[in-house]
C-alpha cells in the first residue's frame, strides 16, 4: 500500500489524475487487500486455510499409511482416488463462499495427485517410463489451470512442464558423458527465461514470486550442474546419443528462444546471453585424469569459468536495472558475491594457510560486501529517479 500511495501521490502531482479518482482507486486497493468489502481474505486468514488444507492431508496420509497393509490392492486404489477427488471436490463447494479456501483445498488435492501416481505404480508394481509418472500429473496441473484459473495452479503447472521435459532428458541421458552438461544447461536456460524473459512482464503475485525463488535456485543449480565438464567416472562409459543431444538442444537453444520470442527483442536478448554461458561454460575448465584400475576423468572449472559466471551475474544485475525489476538487482548481486566466493575457497584459500586465509576471507566479505551494497544501493536510487521522471514526462503528456 505504501508503494501504491506514493505512485498515486506522484500522479497527483503531475495532473495526471485527479483526487477523487486517487481515493477510489486507494479504497479499491485497501478493500481487496485486507478483504474487507471484497470477501477476500487477509494473509493471515490465507495462512491458516493453506496450512489447515496441509494438516488435514498429511493427517489422512498418516491415518491410510498406518492401516495400509489391511487393505487389498483394490481397495487402496480407490483410497488413493477418493483422497484426490474428496480435495477436489471440497475445493469446489468451498469457491462458493471462501475462494482461498478453495484455492488452497485445489492445490493440495493437485499436489496429492502427484503422490496418487507414485502409490498406484506401488500398488500395481508398475516399473515402466518413470518420466511418464511427472508427465501425468503436469496434465493433471495444466488441467486444472485451464478449469480454476487460479494462481495455485498456474503456479504448479508452471513448474512440473519443466520437470517432466528435464526428467525425460535425465532418463535418456543416465549413466553417459555429458549428461549434467546437458542437464544443467537445460536448468539454466529454463530458470532464465522465467527470470529474466517472463519476470519483468508478470502480473499475478503468487505466480511471479514462487517462479522467481524456483528459478533463482535452479539456475545456481544449472550453472553448477554445467562447470563440471564432460567429467567420466570410466573408460567404458559412453557419451549421450546423438538421438538425445538432437532433442536436449531442443530443450536448450530452440524452446526457449521461441518462447523468449512472445516477449519480443527484450526476451530475446536475454536468453541470447544466457544461451552463450551455457553455451562456454562447460569448455572453461581443466582436466585431470586418474591412472588405476579404472580410468577417471575429472574436469575442474578454470578462471574462464568464474570471469563467465560473474559476467552473467553482471548481465542479471544489468538486466534488472533495465527492466526497473529491484529483485533482478538484488539476484544479480547475490549472484556476482557468490562467484567470488566460489572462486576464492576453489583457488585461493587452499593455497595459504589456514589463518591466513580466514583473515583474507574476512577483509574480502567485509571490503566487498561494502563496495556490492553501495553499488546496489547507487543502481537502486537511479531507477527510482528514472520511473519517477517517466511518471512526470507521462503526467505532461496527459495534460497536454
Amino acid at each position: 500500500m505504501a508503494e501504491i500511495e506514493a505512485m498515486l501521490r506522484r500522479w497527483q502531482k503531475a495532473g495526471a489524475l485527479s483526487a477523487e479518482a486517487a481515493e477510489r482507486i486507494l479504497a479499491l486497493e485497501r478493500g481487496s487487500g485486507d478483504g474487507a468489502g471484497s470477501g477476500g481474505l487477509g494473509w493471515m486468514g490465507l495462512a491458516a486455510f493453506v496450512l489447515g488444507a496441509l494438516l488435514l492431508a498429511c493427517g489422512v496420509v498418516l491415518f491410510f499409511s498406518t492401516h495400509w497393509d489391511r487393505f487389498s490392492p483394490g481397495a487402496q486404489y480407490a483410497l488413493v482416488l477418493a483422497l484426490v477427488a474428496v480435495l477436489h471436490l471440497a475445493g469446489a463447494l468451498a469457491r462458493q463462499f471462501a475462494r482461498a479456501l478453495s484455492t488452497a483445498l485445489h492445490a493440495v488435492g493437485t499436489v496429492a495427485t502427484g503422490a496418487a501416481i507414485a502409490v498406484t505404480g506401488q500398488i500395481f508394481s508398475l516399473q515402466e517410463h518413470w518420466p511418464a509418472a511427472v508427465l501425468v500429473w503436469a496434465m493433471a496441473a495444466l488441467a486444472g489451470w485451464l478449469l480454476v484459473r487460479d494462481q495455485a495452479q498456474q503456479t504448479l503447472a508452471f513448474l512440473l512442464v519443466p520437470a517432466w521435459l528435464l526428467s525425460e532428458l535425465a532418463y535418456a541421458s543416465k549413466g553417459r558423458i555429458g549428461e549434467n552438461v546437458y542437464l544443467g544447461r537445460a536448468l539454466m536456460m529454463a530458470a532464465a527465461l522465467y527470470l529474466l524473459a517472463y519476470f519483468p512482464g508478470w502480473k499475478r503475485n503468487a505466480v511471479r514470486w514462487i517462479l522467481f525463488a524456483a528459478g533463482a535456485v535452479a539456475v545456481v543449480i544449472g550453472i553448477a550442474m554445467i562447470s563440471g565438464g564432460w567429467s567420466s567416472w570410466s573408460s567404458d562409459q559412453r557419451p549421450v546419443s546423438f538421438g538425445t543431444v538432437f532433442w536436449a538442444w531442443a530443450l536448450i537453444a530452440a524452446l526457449p528462444l521461441v518462447l523468449a520470442a512472445f516477449k519480443r527483442h527484450k526476451g530475446l536478448i536475454a536468453m541470447a546471453v544466457s544461451l552463450v554461458v551455457a553455451l562456454a561454460l562447460p569448455w572453461c575448465h581443466t582436466s585431470y585424469q586418474g591412472t588405476g584400475s579404472i580410468t577417471v576423468l575429472r574436469d575442474e572449472p578454470n578462471w574462464a569459468a568464474y570471469l563467465l559466471a560473474g559476467g552473467f551475474a553482471a548481465f542479471v544485475c544489468w538486466w534488472g536495472a533495465r527492466e526497473r525489476e529491484k529483485a533482478l538487482v538484488n539476484l544479480g548481486i547475490a549472484g556476482f558475491a557468490a562467484v567470488v566466493a566460489w572462486f576464492y575457497f576453489s583457488d585461493v584459500f587452499g593455497a595459504m594457510g589456514r589463518s591466513l586465509g580466514l583473515m583474507a576471507m574476512g577483509v574480502l566479505f567485509l571490503a566487498g560486501g561494502w563496495a556490492l551494497e553501495k553499488l546496489r544501493r547507487r543502481i537502486l536510487t537511479r531507477m527510482e529517479t528514472a520511473a519517477e521522471a517517466d511518471i512526470e514526462a507521462q503526467g505532461r503528456e496527459v495534460t497536454q
